[in-house]
């Protein structure tokens, strides 16, 4: 599988009392599908997988892929601690029939470099389907490296991996060393690098409530090469990826942006609560800004 384009990690819209907003969901989907995204991931970090039973992330993936229905690919998260459990989550993405599945590092554990591939390894057996990693060491405290990325050489399932380490040497590492392995933008502020080190996919959480913006940048780096244009739709997005990153509340700010496109993605789950007043008034103004400077920019 090639994964080119924009990747939308879908939020899960809750209702008030916790519940999966079904109604909101598929506003969702149809308005990014509209919008022209290229795939969404479910249960990823920002749809809270790690707030969800496996129950619910099973119940979860069936209602996404039906309200896919094939019009874009589908991708499933199977994150969790134990390596049991990701299998379980990949045995259900397939079955399910998900095109591919995101394998992240278990969190907490802070397994070696050996043993993230090997957990990757027991999932892609189980499921046999094509792959996206997912380094992110911010939250995970490790990362997959050169140890892991050889081990998994093993199986031509690992066709991609999200890099959200934010360090420029491992982009230029993976970039160079690893050409196998499809590199796909999971750092936002660092899109414009990522498409000039060959990139053709990014995995982007504000496409949820601005795909135009997002799209306008791929296509401006990766379809028409032009990175003159690319640099102004950047600088007029840096402002929104500044402001979702502070503060620690951003799957916050992703529901808050959806809500201002007229669906409600309602609150977070505990531990984490909406954004307050004067969170929401900055967000708007951001992004309102940014859409402006984006069409102008004919983004």
């Amino acid at each position: 599988m090639e994964f080119e384009g924009i990747y939308t990690p879908l939020v899960a819209p809750f209702t008030d009392n916790g519940d999966l907003n079904q109604e909101a969901m598929v506003k969702t989907i149809d308005m990014l599908i509209d919008c022209g995204i290229h795939g969404i991931v479910i249960a990823g970090t920002t749809g809270e997988y790690y707030a969800m039973t496996m129950k619910e992330r099973f119940e979860l993936m069936a209602i996404a892929k039906e309200m896919i229905n094939g019009r874009v690919p589908t991708i499933v998260g199977t994150g969790a601690i134990r390596t049991e459990d990701s299998i379980e989550y990949a045995k259900q993405a397939k079955k399910t029939g998900a095109d591919a599945i995101l394998i992240t590092t278990p969190p907490y554990a802070y397994p070696t470099g050996r043993e993230i591939a090997l957990h990757a390894l027991a999932i892609d057996k189980a499921a046999n389907l094509p792959v996206m990693l997912y380094n992110y060491p911010g939250r995970m405290s490790v990362d997959m490296d050169e140890d892991t990325l050889d081990r998994l050489g093993r199986s031509t399932n690992f066709c991609a991996i999200k890099e959200s380490s934010g360090n420029p040497n491992r982009l230029h590492m993976l970039a160079r060393d690893y050409p196998h392995i499809a590199l796909s933008c999971g750092m936002d502020d660092q899109a414009l690098e990522f498409f000039a080190w060959g990139a053709k996919s990014w995995v982007c959480a504000g496409s949820n409530f601005a795909p135009e913006a997002h799209i306008a940048l791929y296509k401006a780096c990766v379809i028409e090469g032009d990175f003159n244009k690319g640099r102004k739709i950047m600088s007029s997005m840096l402002p929104l990826m500044n402001v979702l990153e502070q503060g620690g509340k951003f799957v916050q700010s992703i529901k808050f942006g959806l809500t201002l496109r007229g669906i409600s993605a309602g609150p977070p789950r505990k531990p984490l609560y909406p954004l307050n007043k004067d969170e929401k008034r900055v967000l708007a103004e951001v992004i309102k800004t940014m859409n402006k400077s984006v069409f102008e920019f004919g983004g």
